[in-house]
């Protein structure tokens, strides 16, 4: 399954036809899969569904794949008349007029998969700019999960308001922001990330709420376990939950009336998500743009070759003097005029796979390195002299 090529939902939606037992979960079981995925925090670094092989999927990729679920759960464990296809456009559709026509352009077209598939990957932020990419959408696909409580809203009352919209983002805001405030030293990382939820909401003319108020637009245990789930994100941007940090953070849970081991278990999942990704959550590493730049170039290379593998094994084996150089090149360096054929030699193979089409862009000159860096795990080990032997 590729998300980023059409299609995808309705192979998706065959799947999950074979896996029904997937939809029959509780719905506190499906929210705890949401949140050790990464879903909740912005950040999907797995996917919900363990029917899928998501070992090729790009983060981008496991988000849309996850919202999907989400939204398709949602209807799955409703009263709703409606099939899901028409419903979920119909939700789109009807919030669409309250954010200023966000997907406007996207509803002259039919009700079909490939609709929702436009839509889907519009909702999920995707810069196009590898310089900068998973920073600037961090706190967007945080709020994805607004997104879910709204259809659910929907789908009990076949309508959806602006204001309850505008409630619940508003209260999310309010709380993230006093939960950062709190902090008696605030690092680069709180700033960031004060100014990216105050820019990233869809309704920028809320009126001021109190926190109180704030507390009171929450009703069902969902709203609230996803509000304290923020809550909780929005501490660890230093890397740590300190103890003053964990005592603000209880008291916000006893506002909300939630469980002590609820309290407990959203603290220690906060701190086992980001503990295991804090290296590869870009708000909270350190790296340079440079460093950036190479490493989401390199997971950008490495999907595709691994996609292209058995068309790029068959066009290495019908260039004999490539394969030559390719396997030169792991022991020894390449000679201006051999680097010269190489790169000539791979840019005829890169032409011959349509989806590898980016390297022949302006600029994409810059990602052979990378492309030949990734071409000899489709060699033989004789190869490579530094192959491990793992069996």
């Amino acid at each position: 399954m590729n998300p980023s090529a059409s299609g995808w939902i309705k192979k998706l939606t065959k799947e999950l036809s074979k896996n029904q037992e997937f939809l029959n979960q509780s719905e506190s079981s499906f929210y705890d899969r949401l949140k050790h995925s990464g879903f909740i925090y912005g950040n999907s670094k797995a996917s919900i569904a363990y029917f899928i092989d998501a070992e090729d999927l790009s983060e981008e990729e496991m988000s849309k794949i996850n919202l999907f679920l989400a939204l398709y759960f949602a209807h799955s464990n409703s009263n709703n008349n409606l099939k899901f296809l028409d419903s979920i456009i119909a939700f789109y559709k009807q919030i669409d007029v309250y954010k200023s026509s966000f997907f406007n352009d996207l509803f002259s077209s039919k009700i079909s998969n490939g609709l929702l598939e436009k839509i889907i990957h519009k909702r999920v932020q995707i810069d196009d700019n590898v310089l900068i990419k998973n920073f600037n959408y961090f706190v967007i696909n945080a709020l994805l999960y607004v997104d879910i409580l709204a259809y659910k809203e929907y789908l009990v009352k076949n309508t959806i308001s602006s204001s309850y919209i505008k409630k619940l983002e508003a209260s999310i805001e309010k709380i993230v922001l006093d939960v950062l405030n709190s902090k008696v030293v605030k690092t680069k990382y709180d700033k960031s990330l004060i100014k990216l939820f105050e820019s990233s909401m869809r309704y920028q003319d809320n009126a001021y709420i109190t926190h109180s108020e704030a507390m009171a637009n929450l009703v069902t245990n969902h709203e609230k376990w996803y509000l304290f789930d923020i809550a909780c994100m929005s501490t660890w941007s230093d890397k740590v939950i300190d103890k003053n940090e964990q005592i603000f953070l209880h008291k916000i849970g006893k506002e909300l009336h939630l469980p002590e081991t609820t309290i407990t278990n959203s603290i220690n999942s906060v701190n086992s998500f980001y503990t295991k990704h804090k290296d590869n959550i870009d708000l909270l590493s350190s790296r340079n743009i440079v460093e950036n730049f190479y490493d989401n170039s390199s997971k950008m290379v490495s999907k595709l070759i691994s996609r292209n593998k058995k068309r790029l094994k068959k066009e290495l084996v019908q260039s004999k003097e490539l394969v030559r150089l390719i396997g030169q090149s792991t022991i020894r360096d390449l000679s201006k005029k051999e680097q010269k054929q190489l790169q000539e030699q791979l840019i005829d193979i890169i032409k011959s796979i349509p989806s590898l089409a980016i390297f022949m862009l302006p600029g994409g000159a810059l990602l052979l390195p990378l492309f030949i860096k990734f071409i000899p795990k489709l060699l033989p080990s004789a190869f490579d002299d530094n192959r491990i032997d793992e069996s």
